[in-house]
């Protein structure tokens, strides 16, 4: 099924105009048309590199790219579409901030006869269409976290906390692989794995700062926690770092953005399953493009992590710059 319900225009859509809640302006050459892009959270560097790569793709491409900052919410993120078919962009990019509740004005797009994609988060709700998606092979990445969790308490077990963000389909899956995994591991004999707590880390680091704190007054024995992102993980050092447990407590992360490749250089989170945002931004303007051209392309495009541990990190020649 080549529309899916997500994953439109992002390609195209990054910073052309000047966007009401970031005041970020750019431009391209004239062209193809306009993009509406309207991230998730322009907090977490992660969106801030799809960005930058969609703008250059649809730049390239001749289009102008409208990059807008929903800030984790879905009211602003739903004004954003209404402001995108106002100006009767060519399509429209999303990370969708709540993967069910933003259903109801990606339908308004469809209705306005406008191409909606979605990128690294996917939206789920009914009767929507979605023209392509690129994001990540989150379970596998989820798999790949709880190897990591094994790694460090596989042999003596130990309490888990796992900083979750039951909004976006992506993190579900992530907490899906990672659970499956410790599962699988927790029908042997010895060096069983608890999960004390899942709560809401909100993929943020100050949300991830006070969810850490206050799990550790009622259970302060808790030795990993796995976090749905970078700033959530974060967040999570400051709290066990303030509670003087940095060396009781294990963390690994998700995504791989460049703070999260040097806090594992630091040794403050031990590995990250990493994601690809760079690609992310450019295929799905790929993907924009032969929708336009009436092209077969790839709808659904889901990449598989790689896990990321310190060695990879004094290795990396991003943190050498």
């Amino acid at each position: 099924m080549q529309k899916l319900a997500c994953l439109a225009l992002a390609a195209l859509f990054l910073f052309a105009g000047c966007s009401s809640d970031t005041g970020i302006e750019s431009t391209a050459d004239d062209g193809g048309g306009t993009i509406g892009y309207s991230a998730m959270s322009f907090k977490n560097p992660f969106f801030v590199v799809i960005k930058e790569n969609l703008e250059d793709a649809a730049r390239a491409a001749g289009y102008e790219l409208i990059a807008n900052d929903a800030d984790s919410d879905v009211s602003k993120q739903a004004n954003h579409i209404d402001e995108f078919i106002n100006k009767g962009v060519s399509a429209i990019v999303l990370n969708p901030t709540d993967k069910l509740a933003i259903g109801e004005a990606i339908k308004k797009a469809n209705e306005a006869g406008i191409p909606v994609f979605t990128c690294d988060l996917q939206c789920t709700a009914e009767g929507v269409e979605i023209a392509g998606h690129i994001g990540t092979d989150n379970y596998q990445g989820g798999t790949l976290a709880g190897e990591a969790m094994l790694e460090i308490l596989g042999d003596q077990g130990g309490e888990v906390l796992v900083l979750d963000y039951k909004q976006a389909n992506s993190c579900v899956l992530r907490v899906d692989g990672f659970m499956d995994v410790i599962n699988k591991h927790n029908e042997g004999e010895q060096g069983k794995i608890t999960i004390v707590a899942e709560v809401n880390g909100g993929g943020d680091e100050d949300i991830g700062y006070k969810a850490t704190t206050d799990i550790l007054i009622a259970n302060p024995n808790i030795t990993g926690i796995f976090a749905i992102n970078d700033p959530s993980a974060l967040g999570a050092w400051k709290a066990i770092d303030e509670a003087g447990k940095t060396e009781q407590i294990t963390i690994v992360g998700f995504d791989g953005a460049k703070a999260g490749k040097q806090a594992i250089l630091e040794g403050k989170i031990y590995a990250d399953p990493i994601q690809y945002p760079v690609r992310m931004g450019r295929e799905i303007m790929a993907k924009i493009l032969a929708y336009q051209n009436g092209e077969d392309f790839e709808a659904v495009e889901l990449i598989p992590t790689t896990l990321y541990r310190k060695a990879d990190a004094e290795m990396d020649p991003e943190l050498q710059q």
